[in-house]
């Protein structure tokens, strides 16, 4: 079965990302708005288990974060993918770091861009029309992840949350 690590914003940033999402973004019905911190890995029900008691320990170690959306940003031209780009603190660098050490397997397939994505899947000349702008309408948001979310993918392709696990810990 396929999982992966996410954190949601607040429902206030889920409604503005889901206002763009629902026009631009293929997967707008199949996952809520959400930040990656483990992308997709696929893992049998016995290997859940340990990767699960894995993660909470992470989450023992690392305490609540900020969430800085501070705006709009694209990785083209290697994806016409669109998003709200969030502050790559020391605190989120850290935990993205323990969600990948050896004991919960796979290193990170990417470089680490915190973003939340609110267009994918698009042409270049429409990826340009919007991505001009959304980049107008700005943004500026602040608020607190007490949560990561363990999640696994349906056979609809959409994704529920499978267990949640509250940031605890004392690091920052």
């Amino acid at each position: 079965m396929k999982y992966g690590v996410v954190a949601f914003p607040s429902k206030k940033l889920q409604d503005l990302a889901n206002s763009y999402r629902k026009r631009y973004d293929p997967h707008f019905s199949l996952i809520t708005p959400h930040m990656t911190l483990k992308g997709v890995f696929e893992a049998s029900d016995t290997e859940i288990e340990v990767l699960s008691n894995s993660i909470r320990n992470v989450v023992q170690r690392h305490k609540p974060f900020t969430l800085h959306a501070t705006g709009i940003s694209s990785f083209a031209p290697t994806t016409n993918a669109i998003y709200f780009k969030v502050d790559k603190t020391e605190a989120l660098i850290n935990l993205h770091e323990d969600l990948h050490k050896e004991s919960l397997g796979l290193k990170a397939e990417h470089t680490f861009v915190p973003h939340i994505t609110i267009a994918q899947k698009m042409s270049s000349g429409e990826h340009d029309d919007i991505y001009g702008q959304l980049k107008m309408a700005g943004l500026n948001h602040d608020e607190t992840i007490d949560r990561l979310h363990l999640l696994y993918q349906l056979e609809d392709g959409s994704w529920t949350v499978y267990e949640t696990f509250r940031l605890t810990g004392a690091e920052n």
